[in-house]
């Protein structure tokens, strides 16, 4: 075992967890394997989009004219498969994912899909070969509303036409007194992982202030430069910038952060 998964890599540290509940277990079994403490403060609440009925029929009419689709997480893959069990069969001649997290979740449904190699944002996945001529291609984006545009306006300009289905929806988290509890009684050094700023934007506006003061003076280690630059406008300070949002990136990121800590 190299000394960055050793199971004693992130010992004596706390690691805030900002995934939702259902994401954020690949994460914690994998902090608890490196020895680290885990506390969970979700930045997010996802939900399916209310019009499920007509939406259902748009994304079945979409994907059988599509010549290409785009899911931008794996949580557009959950929620567009509850939405359409047979969506498998009906994909077509191109899926791509945004970053492997999102290609483990399509294979999960038997569906191959194309990736950007050792990153998981709009930027890799638009500077892939097979995306670079798309004149008067049909290319269906998954995923949820409130997101960033850069693929559609991108593809778009190169010619693309477009159509964009939010089959889920991104809602301020549901934060509990046991929430602010675990933080509040959480150990010394904290580094919180964050890979998405939707999540950061909620936990800066709802979080008490002493609690979040607390957090500015920690580490934030983030899966972009775009994140980063996000968490300093937000008065984050002790950022670590993560190769990417995958949980062995995240988790390596806090890791390096924690040994510089430790000297």
């Amino acid at each position: 075992m190299s000394d960055l998964h050793s199971a004693s890599a992130l010992a004596g540290a706390t690691i805030v967890l900002t995934r939702t509940a259902d994401s954020a277990a690949s994460l914690r079994s994998r902090v608890q394997a490196r020895g680290g403490r885990v506390v969970c403060v979700p930045g997010l609440s996802l939900r399916a989009t209310t019009d499920a009925g007509p939406l259902r029929k748009r994304v079945q009419a979409a994907m059988n004219l599509a010549h290409a689709a785009i899911f931008i997480s794996p949580a557009a893959v959950r929620f567009a498969f509850r939405l359409l069990p047979a969506l498998a069969g009906m994909q077509p001649a191109r899926v791509f994912a945004v970053g492997a997290g999102t290609q483990r979740a399509l294979a999960r449904h038997c569906v191959r899909a194309l990736a950007p190699e050792g990153r998981s944002d709009s930027e890799a996945l638009l500077a892939l070969p097979e995306l670079a001529d798309v004149r008067d291609r049909r290319i269906v984006l998954i995923g949820a509303a409130g997101g960033r545009d850069l693929l559609a306006l991108t593809l778009a300009a190169r010619g693309a036409q477009i159509e964009t289905m939010h089959v889920y929806q991104r809602d301020p988290p549901r934060l509990l007194q046991r929430h602010f509890d675990g933080l509040a009684h959480a150990a010394d050094p904290l580094l919180m992982l964050i890979s998405s700023a939707a999540a950061l934007t909620h936990l800066v506006a709802l979080l008490p202030t002493a609690l979040l003061a607390r957090l500015r003076r920690q580490t934030l280690v983030v899966s972009s430069a775009r994140l980063a630059a996000i968490a300093r406008e937000k008065g984050f300070a002790q950022i670590c910038v993560a190769a990417s949002a995958s949980p062995d990136d995240l988790l390596d990121a806090a890791q390096k952060a924690l040994t510089r800590h430790r000297l």
